[in-house]
C-alpha cells in the first residue's frame, strides 16, 4: 500500500494552492460513492453536505490567511463510536438506533474539527467494539485492502476506519483502541495505526467498551501522519517528528506468549524484518516476559472487557437483546458472573503487572513484535463460531498485551507489495509515545524493504 498522500503532503498543497479543500472532500465523496468499492460496508454515516459546507468555509479562510491550521481542509473518518452534534451515535450496532442524537461532539471529534480537520463520515465497526475481526451483521463487512476480490476481514474493531484511509475515502480516520482495535485493522489493510498512552486523550463522548483499558487513536498511512492526529487528539501541539537513527535502537523481542502460534507468513516476514533492523544497527535482543503469562489468567472470566461492558449494557440487552449480533452479546453476557471480589482482584493483578512490566522494558527503547499472530483470515471461512473465536484470540492476543501493562504502541507495515499484509508493533510502558514515534518514523520505510 503507497504511503502518499501524506498529511504533510496534503497540507503543503493546500497551502501552495495546488488543491482545496473543496477538491479534497470531493475526491474522498467520490471514492465512497463508487459502486465498485467498500464505501458502502465503509461507513455506516456520510456527512455529505457538511462536509462539502465545511470545506467551503475553510477555502475562504485559506485565502485570507485565517486556517485555523496547516492540515484544516483534510478530510477524516470518525468510527460509529463516537458522539457527533445532532447524529445518533450507534457503535455499529441496530439497539441503539432510537436513541436521542448527541447533543454535542465528542472532545476528541472537537478537536479535530478545531484544528481543521472535515468529518466525512462515521465508519462501521464491529459492534459495540467487542472483537478484534471486523465482522458486522448489520451493517454489512467491509473487506480488507489485500486481494479484496478474495474477501478478507478487514480487522477490528475499527474496521472501517482502517479501510476508509487504505481506499482514499479518507486521509486520517478516528478509532478506538482497548485490545488491538487501532493496531489490528492498520495491520489487516496495510497502513498505521497507533494506540496512545490512555491517559493523554479524553474518554467522553465515546461509547465505552472497557474504561479501564480503552484508549482513542488513530490511523494514517505513516507513523508521522499519525503523529500529528494523535497531538490533535490529545490537545498538544502540532511538532515536526524528528526519526530515530536505526543504529542503536535498543528492541527487545518478548519470546513469552507474543511469538507463539505464528502463521507462517507473519513469522517469516517479521524476522526479515527484525534482519533488517539488526544490518543497520539496531541492537536486538529476545527476552522472556514472565508477565505476559499474567495476561491469560486475568482474562480468564472475560476479564475488564466483559466485567465493565456488562456493566453498561446489562439493561439495554434486556430490552434491545434481541437486536444484538450474538456473538457480541455473549462475550458481554460473561460479566454477569464476574463478582465484586473477582474485579477488585483484577484490579490489584493489574497495577502489580503495570510495575513489574515497567521495571522490565525500562532498559529498552521499545518492544517489537507480531501485531497480529495471523494474516486477515477470508471472511468466508469465519462463519463457524469456533473458527471466528480462534482466528479472534490471534488477531488480539499480542495487541491485549500492551493495553494490560497501560502502555503504548504503534503497528507499522512491515510486508512487501505483492504479500500477504504483516504489521510490526513497537510498544513501550505509558508515557512513551513520543519516543515510539521517533523510532516508528526513523524505521517504516526501512522494514518493507
Amino acid at each position: 500500500m503507497p504511503n502518499t498522500p501524506t498529511l504533510a503532503a496534503l497540507a503543503d498543497d493546500l497551502e501552495g494552492g495546488r488543491t482545496s479543500a473543496c477538491r479534497l472532500v470531493e475526491q474522498c465523496l467520490a471514492k465512497i460513492a463508487d459502486p465498485s468499492g467498500e464505501g458502502e460496508r465503509t461507513f455506516i454515516h456520510v456527512d455529505r453536505e457538511a462536509a462539502i459546507a465545511a470545506a467551503e468555509a475553510i477555502d475562504r479562510l485559506r485565502k485570507v490567511k485565517a486556517a485555523p491550521s496547516r492540515f484544516a481542509g483534510i478530510p477524516v473518518s470518525i468510527k460509529d463510536l463516537f458522539d457527533i452534534k445532532g447524529q445518533v451515535t450507534r457503535a455499529g450496532s441496530r439497539a441503539l438506533e432510537d436513541s436521542a442524537p448527541a447533543d454535542a461532539d465528542a472532545p476528541v471529534v472537537a478537536r479535530l474539527r478545531r484544528a481543521g480537520f472535515i468529518v466525512i463520515g462515521r465508519t462501521n465497526m464491529t459492534e459495540f467494539a467487542y472483537s478484534g475481526i471486523g465482522i458486522n451483521p448489520h451493517y454489512g463487512t467491509p473487506k480488507s485492502a489485500w486481494q479484496r476480490s478474495v474477501g478478507y476481514v478487514p480487522g477490528g474493531s475499527s474496521s472501517g476506519a482502517a479501510v476508509s484511509v487504505a481506499d482514499g475515502m479518507a486521509h486520517g480516520a478516528l478509532g478506538t483502541d482497548t485490545g488491538g482495535s487501532c493496531r489490528i485493522p492498520a495491520a489487516y489493510n496495510g497502513i498505521v495505526g497507533f494506540k496512545p498512552t490512555q491517559r493523554r486523550v479524553p474518554l467522553e463522548g465515546g461509547v465505552p467498551l472497557s474504561f479501564t483499558l480503552d484508549s482513542f487513536g488513530p490511523l494514517a498511512r505513516t507513523a508521522r501522519c499519525c503523529a500529528v492526529l494523535d497531538a490533535v487528539l490529545a490537545d498538544e501541539p502540532v511538532q515536526p517528528l524528528q526519526p530515530r537513527p536505526i543504529k542503536g535502537m535498543r528492541l527487545a523481542v518478548p519470546t513469552t506468549v507474543a511469538l507463539d502460534e505464528l502463521e507462517e507468513e507473519v513469522a517469516r516476514t517479521f524476522e526479515r524484518a527484525l534482519e533488517t533492523l539488526s544490518r543497520q544497527g539496531a541492537l536486538i535482543e529476545r527476552i522472556a516476559v514472565p508477565e505476559f503469562l499474567d495476561v491469560g489468567v486475568m482474562n480468564s472470566k472475560g476479564g475488564f472487557a466483559a466485567a465493565e461492558s456488562y456493566a453498561w449494557h446489562r439493561y439495554l440487552i434486556a430490552s434491545h437483546g434481541d437486536a444484538y449480533d450474538p456473538r457480541v452479546s455473549r462475550r458481554i453476557l460473561r460479566g454477569d458472573v464476574i463478582s465484586a471480589a473477582d474485579y477488585i482482584d483484577l484490579l490489584g493483578a493489574r497495577k502489580s503487572l503495570i510495575g513489574r512490566a515497567a521495571v522490565r522494558f525500562a532498559p529498552y527503547d521499545a518492544l517489537v513484535m507480531p501485531t497480529s499472530a495471523i494474516t486477515p483470515p477470508r471472511i468466508g471461512d469465519l462463519a463457524a463460531d469456533e473458527a471466528f473465536a480462534k482466528a479472534n484470540l490471534l488477531s488480539l492476543r499480542n495487541c491485549t498485551l500492551i493495553n494490560m501493562i497501560d502502555g503504548c504502541a504503534i503497528s507499522l507495515p512491515c510486508h512487501r507489495e505483492g504479500e500477504a499484509p504483516v504489521g510490526l508493533m513497537l510498544a513501550a510502558s505509558g508515557g512513551s509515545d513520543r519516543r515510539i514515534f521517533e523510532l516508528a518514523a526513523g524505521m517504516e520505510d526501512a522494514i518493507r524493504v
